[in-house]
């Protein structure tokens, strides 16, 4: 399955080199929420929630309330993820809230389960250097990725996850690092980072492992998707 991606900063669509260097930038959202409304799913990321910057809360609510979303981005409570939910997210994607002192916090885990659903959340792997990111990936902890699947997997319906070193690159992504995660679990797998072409997709999709795209669509690279304004 292919899962277009909105990622949100200073009001305006935006896709970042991982995770930092702005390329590209869009204010036309009806334009779209066109385009991306035949996806039975569209991940919606608030990026400036994320790295404690600000939020789009509102443009969050709003484009929740016209695509079927599974949101992120400073979702850091059980109040927060209900928020979110409430506002039409179908489900919520979790990262940082997972840590306290740089470990795995199942106790949270297990309370945000109880208090919304495992099927309705999302729990985040982005890595950098085979550990995974928090903090809007400003932060590297000392956790694998396979730990944290090992760790989580009864509290989620999901896990996504980011190869934070090829994201936005379009160089493809590094199909070896998502097989032993795809063996570890029953769960969703949900896979970005670099994501270029159709055929990667498939690749994904071969070994039932879902695929995450932004750059690639925004840039007019997939069949069925042009560039903004042409």
């Amino acid at each position: 399955m292919l899962i277009p991606s909105i990622d949100l900063m200073g009001g305006k669509i935006v896709q970042l080199v991982q995770g930092r260097k702005k390329a590209l930038e869009f204010d036309d959202f009806g334009v779209w929420v066109a385009r991306f409304s035949k996806y039975s799913l569209v991940q919606l990321i608030d990026l400036d929630a994320a790295i404690g910057t600000g939020n789009n809360v509102e443009l969050v609510r709003e484009l929740a309330g016209q695509l079927p979303c599974q949101v992120g981005g400073g979702i850091r409570s059980v109040e927060a993820a209900q928020a979110a939910l409430a506002a039409g997210a179908q489900r919520v994607i979790l990262g940082s809230a997972l840590f306290a002192e740089d470990e795995l916090d199942q106790d949270f885990a297990k309370r945000m389960a109880s208090a919304v659903g495992a099927s309705r959340l999302v729990f985040a792997l982005d890595a950098i250097g085979g550990r995974v990111a928090i903090q809007g990936w400003r932060k590297v902890t000392n956790v694998s990725p396979l730990q944290m699947v090992q760790a989580l997997e009864p509290w989620c319906g999901a896990f996504l996850y980011t190869h934070v070193e090829t994201e936005g690159l379009l160089r493809g992504f590094p199909q070896d690092v998502i097989r032993p995660l795809r063996e570890a679990t029953a769960r969703q797998l949900i896979a970005a980072g670099g994501i270029r072409a159709q055929r990667e997709i498939d690749e994904l999709h071969a070994i039932g492992v879902d695929a995450v795209v932004g750059m690639a669509i925004y840039q007019g690279l997939l069949p069925g998707f042009v560039t903004s304004g042409e």
